[in-house]
């Protein structure tokens, strides 16, 4: 190992400070701050480690602590878990720890007495808008071999403290909603994003209490069930480059890059960050509830923001690397990366699965959320060499641990590393998103094959991928687009992405998009272009919400939000990504329709039942009269007869093709004549009817369905 002189600054050492309480070896049992008799037990694991310091900050910003309280591996030590008890800590305290260890790269050991760290399992996080990550590097940036050197420079200053908050919250009035699959519907948005746009006219813009202000709104549309993107604490300036365009700072806007895994977004909070974000959180959730609405997490549970061997110590790095991450084998200095952001947590070890089990609990438990969506979830598939595991028992400990067993678990099934598992992610209770939806809906409706079968499957809640398993259409998402891609909007008026704010010369998000353009390039003022587009977008929404398995709507597109061709805007803490709510009233008319798609799927529990078709329930069928042509790639229109058997029948009629399909109708099994329900080549307010409204079909046995676009009908005795 080459040693490089670096810039030094004394690490603290214990009695700096005369604030005193009386300190108790404690106990190993739940890791984390938990408060025991007129005190707190500090927990934290280390196999490796030599020493460990509890360190107390009266202030963010201090450099040094008040109080360093040094634990004597005889008394505070109990296998690989380092305890004491505290008497006398406060609300609000902020607290950090010092791990001194052996400093082997090759061994796959970082410890930095240096580096003060975060506790993986702290409440809240506070001082994270003055974090400077270089400062938080283990390395002198100075040294040829930066992996192999490390500061000795320390760096509190410029480090976020954890907070110690265990403020009890009253829970007895609230109630989970817990949505059936069937009844489910999702919405997917961010907790900034969402209010921090001066048209969203709310009192707390961008916060957990701003997202409150919406609850109306969202019971308006009809959704059940909203998903949050990351609110685990992360750093929005972690970024090191700017907007070519405009030379503003890019931010981490998204968040999927956790530094702290149970504690919620500071600035998220109204009131500030100093253990009011917990509160406000619990305060979301409750309210939430009270209106009927569930709350899942986008959760990151696979890699965090401590990056490669050149990224910043922040907790786990430092307290046990060896444990924690997975490391190349042949080069143990070098990380295992599945994520695509340098490091990957080594989830199927013993110890960290037992870690992120208690992640998990806590949010369920003490912040009383209804479910997760798994960020890259193949990660968490994983072996301690990186291979994927044929029963991994972290998927299986997850789906039936006791604590878990009614929150809804849906896996994104993929990762960075080249693993696609869409419907054979696990055997157990787990939900997908449906990338496979996503894809074929979209090729059939913008013209490309694979043509009409495999939007049949789709639509009828993919049985090719989930039947065999014992799933039912419940495992799947559907989705049409979501956070990661396009928007609705930009799926039909940009032909290719446009990346260039990001600052990565449009290299990054996704070349293919199944997308299309109709015939202008970004906005346009061509009545022709925009017909087109809002046909587009209605035919899109109607085979979402007609199609058997749990529908997820992202937020923004009922109103036809834009990021104006970006398909990756996780860099844009801006009007690329803010929701303008000036768009609701520009496209009312998609709005509507959102929405009244939303109340025929909950009005027709035939087209949403947790089981798949048989061949007595749906009846597909040519234009013409027979069978579509499923082996054939061009096949463009195709209908089908969904039996009501003691509910209303339906007919769902598709035309992706160029030119008008005249459709022969079957007779409605159940008697009774046919009725218009929607028509999405229709203009407004005659392309989606109210119910017991529906208009008689003139001709009981044809339909003329136009081109692209999509019809349903409905027997009425």
């Amino acid at each position: 190992m080459r040693k490089r002189s670096a810039k030094t600054q004394a690490v603290p050492q214990p009695g700096e400070s005369a604030k005193r309480g009386e300190i108790q070896p404690g106990t190993p049992l739940l890791w984390g701050p938990r408060p025991h008799n007129q005190g707190v037990n500090f927990s934290v694991f280390s196999r490796h480690a030599t020493r460990v310091r509890l360190e107390f900050y009266d202030r963010a910003e201090d450099g040094f602590p008040a109080r360093v309280i040094d634990l004597d591996p005889a008394r505070h030590r109990t296998g690989d878990v380092w305890h004491v008890w505290v008497e006398g800590v406060p609300e609000g305290q902020l607290y950090a720890f010092r791990v001194e260890g052996p400093y082997y790269p090759a061994c796959g050991h970082r410890f930095n007495p240096s580096k003060l760290l975060l506790d993986p399992l702290a409440r809240a996080i506070t001082g994270i808008e003055h974090w400077d990550f270089e400062k938080a590097r283990g390395y002198d940036p100075s040294a040829p071999l930066p992996d192999d050197a490390r500061s000795a420079e320390n760096d509190a200053a410029a480090m976020p403290k954890c907070v110690y908050t265990h403020e009890p919250f009253d829970w007895s009035s609230d109630g989970r909603p817990g949505h059936s699959a069937s009844d489910t519907v999702i919405y997917e948005t961010h907790v900034r994003g969402a209010t921090i746009h001066p048209s969203a006219g709310v009192a707390h813009p961008g916060t957990y209490r701003g997202l409150v202000e919406l609850i109306p709104y969202f019971q308006s549309l009809g959704v059940t069930t909203i998903e949050l993107m990351p609110v685990q604490e992360f750093s929005e300036e972690e970024l090191a480059r700017a907007n070519p365009v405009t030379g503003e700072p890019l931010r981490n806007y998204w968040g999927y890059n956790p530094v702290a895994f149970i504690a919620p977004k500071g600035s998220y909070a109204a009131g500030g960050a100093r253990g009011e974000q917990k509160k406000e959180f619990q305060e979301m959730v409750a309210a939430f509830h009270r209106a009927g609405l569930e709350v899942i997490l986008d959760i990151v549970l696979n890699h965090t923001a401590e990056g490669n061997q050149l990224g910043p110590t922040l907790s786990l790095r430092g307290l046990d690397n060896a444990i924690y991450y997975m490391l190349d084998e042949s080069r143990r200095s070098r990380y295992l990366d599945f994520t695509g952001v340098g490091n990957t947590l080594n989830a199927n070890h013993p110890v960290v699965r037992e870690f992120l089990r208690t992640v998990l609990r806590y949010w369920v438990v003490e912040m009383k959320v209804d479910g997760f969506r798994f960020d890259l979830a193949s990660v968490l598939g994983r072996g301690r060499d990186g291979c994927l595991l044929a029963d991994p028992p972290l998927l299986e400990s997850i789906a039936e641990d006791p604590f878990l067993r009614d929150a809804k678990l849906i896996a994104e099934a993929w990762d960075a590393g080249g693993a696609y598992q869409v419907g054979n992610f696990s055997e157990h209770r787990w939900a997908e998103w449906n990338g496979r939806f996503r894809d074929d809906v979209r090729r059939f409706w913008l013209g490309r094959p694979p043509g009409a079968g495999p939007f049949a499957s789709r639509l009828a809640g993919s049985s090719d991928l989930y039947q065999s398993s014992g799933k039912t259409p419940a495992a799947s998402i559907n989705f049409i687009t979501a956070h990661d891609g396009f928007t609705l909007n930009d799926l039909v008026s940009y032909s290719r992405k446009h990346n260039e704010a990001n600052g990565e010369d449009n290299q990054d998000g996704f070349d293919y998009n199944d997308s299309d353009n109709c015939g202008v390039e970004g906005p346009s003022d061509d009545p022709g272009v925009e017909s087109l587009r809002r046909r587009l977008i209605k035919n899109l929404l109607l085979t979402l919400f007609v199609s058997r398995g749990v529908p997820m709507l992202l937020g923004g597109d009922e109103f036809r939000r834009t990021q104006l061709g970006n398909n990756n805007a996780y860099c844009q803490d801006n009007e690329i990504s803010w929701y303008d709510w000036r768009l609701l009233e520009r496209h009312r008319e998609i709005h509507r329709f959102t929405r009244g798609m939303i109340a025929f799927r909950r009005a027709h529990p035939v087209l949403r039942r947790e089981a798949f078709y048989t061949d007595a329930e749906i009846r597909w069928f040519h234009p013409g009269g027979g069978t579509p042509d499923w082996q054939n790639p061009a096949e463009r229109a195709l209908g089908c007869l969904v039996v009501g058997g003691g509910e209303a029948d339906v007919v769902l009629l598709f035309n992706s093709g160029s030119e008008s399909a005249s459709f022969a109708l079957p007779a409605a099994p159940g008697g009774g004549a046919w009725h218009l329900a929607a028509d999405t080549f229709r203009e407004a307010p005659h392309d989606l009817y109210e119910p017991e409204r529906e208009p008689l079909l003139e001709n009981p046995s044809l339909y003329r369905l136009g081109p692209r676009a999509s019809a349903i009908l409905l027997s009425r005795r």
